[in-house]
């Protein structure tokens, strides 16, 4: 099957740093065999092609973002059939989605929403299943915080992640949403996924918050630029608050965080997968819940782009895009 891979970590802008290559087909017995008909190019994908090292002699494929057609399924699949149409977000210890044909464990794939083509639904699994984890199971955005105000800041809101925890906020929770960003086309953005309140993250957090007189809030949610933030997101978070972060820092420094007892939580949506956690299966039931909330017209695809076809080059163009640090919601590949 086709597929786009990398043999040694190398600047988007050298020719040879994502290449076009043939995979053979090995399923396992709770496997999928998806034809693959979209992607989305996610941050995930530039760090792991800038910084990991494939094994002696192999070849890495990225795409942790698939939506398609079940073409076959393993001995011991229950959940699927062949012709169902599928969204997911792979693992991180597998090869990836920017192939023809993926293999994927039944155990993280969900039903593709009806209401969605191929491409507006794979702009969806990585970062809902990012921002479900972190908002439900790490912050426990529904269980109040004693004495804070009702509201979770989202910094970085206009990102892929921030695009659906706002709009799951909203759908799911009676929060008031706060989200941050720095440019007029981002801030409308964020009011238009359903944002209550938009502030300027090139400002210090700590006053725009009292400025909103809204009190302390019970959850911070950092997406990006953590490290430029850490200080005032002590200052402004409750006492007892709950703050979760996804970026990739060198070091961080929690100890301001214990005169308020603040808890800390880093999410890592690739673990389930990663570790075969008993609840692994959980993806595959947020994921249909997801799809039922888009079906519903709770919740919108972030697709803001969608390039063709998944191919080398076209990807290469993909990860240009992403690494700027200035795209809004999702970019998606679709076709072959």
């Amino acid at each position: 099957m086709r597929a786009v891979a990398y043999k040694t970590p190398q600047p988007i802008a050298n020719e040879t740093a994502l290449i076009d290559i043939d995979l053979p087909e090995t399923p396992g017995e709770r496997d999928l065999l998806v034809e693959v008909r979209a992607v989305s190019v996610n941050p995930v994908d530039t760090k792991v092609r800038a910084g990991v090292q494939p094994e002696p002699d192999q070849l890495k494929v990225l795409g942790w973002d698939a939506a398609g057609v079940v073409k076959a399924v393993g001995a011991k699949v229950t959940l699927f059939q062949p012709g169902d149409e599928v969204f997911y977000a792979g693992a991180i210890d597998r090869p990836g989605t920017n192939a023809e044909f993926h293999l994927v464990d039944e155990r993280i794939v969900g039903r593709k929403p009806r209401s969605l083509d191929f491409a507006a639904a794979a702009a969806l699994p990585l970062t809902a299943i990012t921002a479900w984890e972190t908002l439900f199971d790490r912050l426990r955005v529904n269980d109040p915080v004693p004495g804070a105000a009702n509201a979770v800041l989202i910094i970085g809101g206009a990102g892929g992640v921030g695009s659906i925890a706002i709009q799951l906020l909203r759908a799911l929770t009676n929060l008031t949403v706060i989200a941050t960003a720095s440019r007029a086309e981002t801030r409308d953005w964020a009011l238009k996924l359903g944002a209550h309140h938009v502030l300027d993250h090139n400002r210090p957090l700590a006053t725009e918050i009292e400025q909103l007189a809204l009190g302390a809030p019970a959850f911070v949610f950092s997406t990006t630029n953590t490290d430029k933030h850490v200080a005032e997101i002590v200052k402004l978070i409750a006492p007892q608050g709950r703050f979760a972060l996804i970026d990739d820092l060198p070091v961080l420094d929690i100890m301001p965080f214990k005169r308020k007892a603040v808890s800390t939580h880093w999410e890592m949506m690739f673990a389930r997968p990663l570790f075969k956690t008993p609840d692994m299966i959980e993806q595959h039931n947020l994921l249909n819940r997801v799809a039922e909330l888009v079906d519903a017209g709770k919740i919108r695809t972030t697709l803001t782009e969608t390039l063709g076809p998944i191919d080398a080059a076209t990807l290469r163009k993909a990860h240009q895009m992403i690494e700027t640090g200035r795209t809004r919601g999702k970019l998606v590949l679709a076709g072959f």
